[in-house]
């Protein structure tokens, strides 16, 4: 699909998006609003959790990522 087109319909699907945001952030599970509110991450980073990251962000591209039915199992094992 063209990039003009693609835009195009990610613009019209807007709505819908917004209004599932609001349904989100009104439902009454206190957890889900306190994600929906909380205030963007905006703490600086440290070199170390930079390398760390990116060794992640590798490790998964690289397909050593686990699935998370996985790690489920695992935590509600132990």
């Amino acid at each position: 699909m063209p990039v003009k087109e693609d835009l195009h319909r990610l613009i019209d699907e807007l709505p819908v998006a917004k209004r599932y945001l609001e349904y989100l952030r009104n439902m009454g599970d206190p957890l889900v609003r306190a994600l929906m509110e909380a205030p963007e991450d905006d703490e600086p980073t440290t070199p170390e959790e930079d390398k760390l990251a990116e060794e992640a962000w590798q490790e998964y591209l690289g397909g050593k990522a686990r699935p998370w039915e996985d790690v489920r199992d695992e935590l509600v094992s132990e």
